[in-house]
């Protein structure tokens, strides 16, 4: 039962309609003084903590530490969030439904109900990761990608149907559809949720966990969300709360406005640029000032899409006039845009120029208008480049001496060059929600074609919309015929290019890339360019708005300075220069008033019952999933454990043996690849073993549904450096005889012999998307714990989520400090004593001359409930114990 100690349950009538809310303000009335100053974020945290007050999950305590947190604007106090909804897309969603699938699966072994196993709160995935750009270029493409994809991933397209049908509040939204977040911006997000409980109307903020880093989109719409694990996601559903420190808000003020031809593209790679140097990881970012005024609802999105980038939890845009705009515009219903002004006046959650600002724990601030046209890479997405000086970033990213390198395309008439583009993309993540920089690619591509210019024969061009309107409006406005002329069909509507998606180069380009070692470019408009990521032949990837894709597609090269060089020459031979061919903010302007709330309504009336192809699949029956063994793509995995935990302290380790090696920055793209599985990797090996050959692979992440493909993908991505094995790129260590093999061969071999494993690494350790396998995948590998100098806030939840141990380095200490060379053992000793949050723990190293070394590191287990999950054996196992505990 529920214990409501500040008695905020109230009345707000709107529109004739009765709701119940709880208000904030009660708060005050008890004697906390004014919330009128805290951030908006928190604010809505706050309501979250009044409305689920429980007295054992969510106490009064807790309540008072939020609204008390102006006075310190920092605490380390911690606090349970339980979000409204859940958003999946299907790389993640579908090994989270096999892990329900799994769950339900030991619970009926252990004499339960399966039935038990449901998703508590409202879920939708959304299949948007699974197209490749097969055939580009051409009016086919698209009809011709889709029947591929479908041909490709029946087997867990029929798993997800029964999915469907075997759970409750589980929607999926089919492929060929859109792009999960442009679907959660343009659709499924209200800023102010409703439902009926009792015959009682509820009224509370939209909130929402996501298992896609890039959930954080939504916070343009003043919709509080981010991306979590799937394995945190899962248990969301399940009902676990999600236990987080009270943050650190800082804000960012605008000012100002942004200049002529200056993108919104531009805009989020200074901000990504500015706040990632700040440094801003596990805190909040809210975004305020005068300047607001003057970003459309589309421009605040493509900032909150890139808060992974900048390091944030999220990036948060208060309600405001705006917002009502937007939501008009997308075709909500009035009755729900009326509830959203009200509650936002009424809890004083709506933002106006005129008001006090918040207060924040810092504050940072960009003038709009000294935003410069910026790229950013060539592998990184915070390291903007200005677009004037692309030429010098792209030259330093070619080896010393090879900046003249050219090889011959077989049949072709011309030659591949350093720093070529071979692959221009515009990609649905990060900038396809936004009308005005794709009218801007129309406009650059019309203008373009009218004066007899063309794509370089060697760029492999692409166009992705994140959903059905983009391609509605850029139809209607008579830009699409621009950008087919110019080999930016259609492709289809899903991450492509921007998850790894991009499909195989022509044989004549990758022979001469491959033939030359050539540093070749890709240019996309998506939010990440780490290495391998995008393609395996390009090392060096740039970010770029929609219309400078279009461009670099004209130059076939990032060796180009576009200010001063032209992109080629129109019929008569004169130089058409990327000014010649660059909107004015006012033709923007005009070709946006064409997207209409019709079109909206249109294109998402039918959203979740797919094509033709999608709803003739048959749908397996049946409580518990009925696992093939011969599939290679939907397993059951080994995760689930019934037992009780063996300790209510650590379980330590003895004579662990490092298994890699790592430097900074190891994305999550590093440890678990998303892209194209080669024939000579292991996971490769598997396949054709199994009796797939290799044009039949598909790719990594639509194989998560396979724990052996994906335990052999494990540290497999081809930019890999692991310093036990030098000289080597991609997967490999050393094994247990001391040579360089595999490191899925090195792994099974000390698994064999009974020895746990570690990895060290170096900062920002598993940065990158949300990606869950990159910590199922590392237990699977016999790895007990990580040791690394700092972590990105998702992966290191992932580790405790799979019962492997985060551990940080202290006191400057790093594994070039240590000098360790892989020929160290490890111990960690048994903690009988109930653990801590962030306690110290320690290491002793044994090296091969005898001499041993204690080491102090830090336990990132942070608060009780991480606790909880760690020594349980993860999230999922325990969630499973409470469920057959309260089953009796």
């Amino acid at each position: 039962m529920r214990e409501q100690t500040f008695n905020a349950c109230r009345t707000l009538s709107v529109g004739g309609n009765d709701y119940q809310y709880y208000a904030l303000e009660a708060v005050a009335e008890a004697g906390f003084g004014t919330i009128d100053r805290l951030p908006f974020t928190l604010k809505v945290l706050l309501e979250n903590l009044l409305r689920f007050e429980d007295g054992d999950t969510v106490t009064r305590a807790d309540i008072e530490a939020l609204a008390g947190w102006l006075s310190e604007r920092r605490s380390d106090h911690e606090i349970a969030f339980r979000p409204a909804r859940v958003l999946m897309q299907d790389f993640t969603g579908v090994p989270a439904v096999v892990d329900l699938a799994a769950m339900r699966d030991a619970v009926k072994r252990a004499g339960g109900d399966p039935q038990r196993i449901n998703p508590r709160i409202p879920v939708d995935l959304i299949i948007d990761h699974s197209v490749m750009v097969d055939k580009y270029a051409m009016p086919e493409a698209f009809a011709y990608n889709v029947k591929r994809e479908m041909e490709r991933n029946r087997e867990r397209y029929m798993f997800l149907r029964w999915g469907q049908t075997a759970f409750d509040n589980f929607r999926v939204v089919p492929p060929g559809t859109g792009i999960c977040h442009q679907v959660n911006l343009e659709y499924l997000g209200r800023t102010v949720w409703s439902e009926e409980r009792d015959g009682v109307r509820f009224a509370y903020p939209d909130t929402l966990v996501g298992t896609d880093s890039h959930t954080t989109m939504i916070n343009g719409l003043a919709v509080l969300g981010w991306g979590v694990g799937g394995i945190e996601a899962e248990a969301a559903m399940l009902g676990q709360p999600i236990s987080m420190l009270i943050p650190e808000v800082v804000g960012f003020r605008f000012t100002g406005a942004l200049r002529e031809g200056v993108t919104a593209t531009d805009l989020v790679l200074t901000v990504t640029e500015q706040l990632r140097a700040f440094g801003v990881v596990g805190k909040f970012v809210e975004f305020f000032g005068e300047g607001l005024s003057r970003l459309s609802l589309a421009d605040r999105a493509t900032i909150g899409n890139m808060s992974p980038e900048y390091g944030a939890t999220c990036g948060f845009f208060p309600v405001d006039q705006v917002t009502l705009d937007y939501l008009r515009l997308t075709g909500r219903p009035d009755e729900t845009l009326a509830l959203v002004e009200a509650y936002a006046r009424e809890q004083g959650m709506w933002r106006s120029d005129d008001g006090p600002d918040p207060l924040y724990s810092d504050v940072l601030e960009l003038d709009l208008a000294t935003v410069q046209p910026s790229l950013a890479g060539p592998k990184r997405p915070q390291d903007r480049v200005n677009l004037v000086d692309l030429r010098k970033a792209t030259e330093t990213a070619i080896p010393a001496g090879e900046e003249g390198k050219q090889v011959p395309v077989t049949d072709a008439g011309y030659r591949l060059k350093q720093g070529d583009v071979v692959i221009a993309a515009i990609t649905s993540c990060t900038n396809t929600s936004n009308p005005a920089v794709m009218m801007g690619a129309g406009l650059v591509a019309k203008k373009a074609v009218e004066k007899g210019l063309r794509q370089k024969p060697w760029v492999k061009t692409s166009l992705a919309p994140g959903s059905k309107v983009v391609t509605d409006y850029l139809e209607k406005a008579g830009l699409q015929q621009y950008l087919d002329t110019l080999g930016f069909n259609v492709v289809g509507y899903g991450c492509t290019t921007c998850i790894g998606n991009s499909g195989p180069l022509t044989g004549p380009i990758a022979e001469a890339i491959e033939t030359g070692d050539l540093t070749v470019c890709s240019v996309l408009s998506g939010n990440r360019n780490f290495e391998g990521r995008i393609h395996a032949q390009t090392r060096a990837n740039w970010l770029a708005s929609p219309p400078l894709v279009v461009a670099f597609a004209l130059a076939g090269t990032t060796r180009i300075d576009l200010d001063r060089e032209p992109l080629g020459e129109d019929r008569e031979g004169n130089p058409v220069y990327l000014k010649d061919i660059w909107p004015s903010d006012a033709e923007i302007a005009e070709l946006v008033k064409l997207v209409s709330a019709g079109m909206f309504r249109e294109k998402y009336a039918d959203v979740f019952s797919g094509e033709e192809n999608w709803r003739e699949l048959p749908v397996p029956e049946g409580e518990t999933y009925a696992w093939d063994p011969a599939s290679t793509y939907v397993r059951e995995p080994s995760f689930f454990d019934l037992r009780e935990p063996a300790t209510g302290g650590l379980e330590g380790f003895s004579g662990a043996r490092l298994l890699a090696k790592l430097g900074d920055s190891i994305t999550t793209d590093h440890i678990s690849p998303a892209g194209a599985i080669l024939a000579s990797t292991p996971a490769g090996i598997y396949l054709r073993e199994h009796g797939v050959e290799p044009v039949e692979f598909n790719s990594y992440g639509s194989r998560r549904g396979n724990h052996e493909v994906m335990v052999r993908g494990t540290f497999a991505n081809l930019r890999l450096r692991n310093e036990l094995a030098p000289g080597t790129e991609g997967g490999f260590s050393i094994g247990p005889d001391g040579e360089v093999t595999t490191l899925f061969e090195a792994a099974m071999a000390y698994q064999q012999e009974g020895t746990p494993l570690l990895i060290v690494a170096g900062r920002e350790y598993g940065t990158g998307s949300s990606r869950d396998w990159a910590a199922k995948g590392t237990l699977l590998l016999g790895v007990k714990a990580v040791i690394a100098e700092s972590y990105e806030r998702i992966h290191r939840s992932n580790l405790i989520g799979m019962g492997v141990l985060p551990l940080q380095f202290k006191d400057g200490m790093t594994r070039e400090t240590l000098g360790l060379d892989g020929s160290e053992t490890f111990d960690l000793s048994d903690q009988s004593a109930p653990l801590e949050p962030g306690q110290e723990l320690i290491i002793v190293i044994h090296r091969a001359d005898g001499r041993s070394e204690e080491v102090p590191v830090l336990c990132r287990l942070d608060t009780q409930n991480e606790i909880r999950y760690y020594i349980n054996g993860g999230i999922l196992n325990y969630v499973l114990q409470r469920i057959m505990k309260a089953q009796g």
